[in-house]
């Protein structure tokens, strides 16, 4: 007769990770949009870390994500899109003459305060959004092949770090109609450089890849040729 000693405890059984999907490229692009239609999020790939994508226009989907993150919900949340195409569906008019030179600068880690249309869910009721281009190719291929952007908040609980590593977003998105983009581990480092027009010109929001300094000088040069009468350099008086 076999037995353990007195205060043995039976090890416990490893529990497994909570089943979340993974696209990968290549894979039918269906699934993905099927999910974002319905309200779903998808951690997908940028240039350093991972982030949370939802159609802009779900308020499904915008509210999971605030309710992942513990995120304030008057902090609107920042949108990555494939190209200018893509602005429009967005509210943003990619012909305003006051942000076309910042255009030059895409893809890339630069996020841009833009004026809005019509407020949408991602905005958090603001008239503005800030929008990239992001230099992540995968990221704005797959954004080229759902038809429209999707915010890119970091993926994690706010205050904590940034995930770099697919293999721990199960456990943030355990629960959630959600999907995983595997765009295997990713490199870390600074965020996206964020800037608003302003009055005087660009306002830097926050320092980031993006060197800050030759988007001033551009943007110095740019305010110094324009012409005084164009209207699409004006603000709207409703977005006051």
């Amino acid at each position: 007769m076999t037995g353990h000693p007195p205060g043995y405890n039976s090890p416990v059984p490893a529990q497994p990770s909570p089943q979340i999907p993974v696209w990968r490229p290549g894979d039918p692009v269906e699934p993905v949009r099927a999910l974002l239609a319905r309200g779903g999020v998808v951690a997908i790939p940028t240039e350093s870390s991972y982030g949370l994508g939802a159609d802009p226009w779900n308020s499904v989907g915008i509210e999971t994500i605030y309710r992942i993150k513990g995120r304030d919900r008057g902090k609107a949340l920042p949108v990555v899109v494939a190209g200018l195409g893509q602005l429009p569906h967005l509210g943003i008019d990619p012909d305003l003459n006051i942000v076309k030179p910042l255009f030059a600068h895409w893809p890339g880690p630069l996020t841009v305060v833009l004026p809005l249309a019509k407020p949408l869910p991602a905005a958090a009721g603001e008239r503005s959004l800030a929008v990239r281009v992001p230099g992540h190719d995968g990221l704005r291929e797959l954004l080229a092949a759902i038809g429209h952007g999707l915010t890119a908040t970091s993926a994690n609980r706010s205050g904590d770090e940034p995930v770099l590593d697919p293999a721990e977003l199960p456990g943030l998105l355990a629960g959630e109609d959600a999907m995983i983009v595997d765009g295997g581990v990713l490199p870390g480092g600074p965020p996206s450089t964020l800037v608003a027009i302003g009055e005087a010109g660009l306002v830097v929001l926050r320092a980031g890849r993006f060197p800050a300094e030759r988007l001033m000088k551009a943007s110095a040069k740019d305010r110094a040729g324009k012409d005084p009468t164009d209207r699409s350099d004006r603000t709207d008086p409703s977005d006051q």
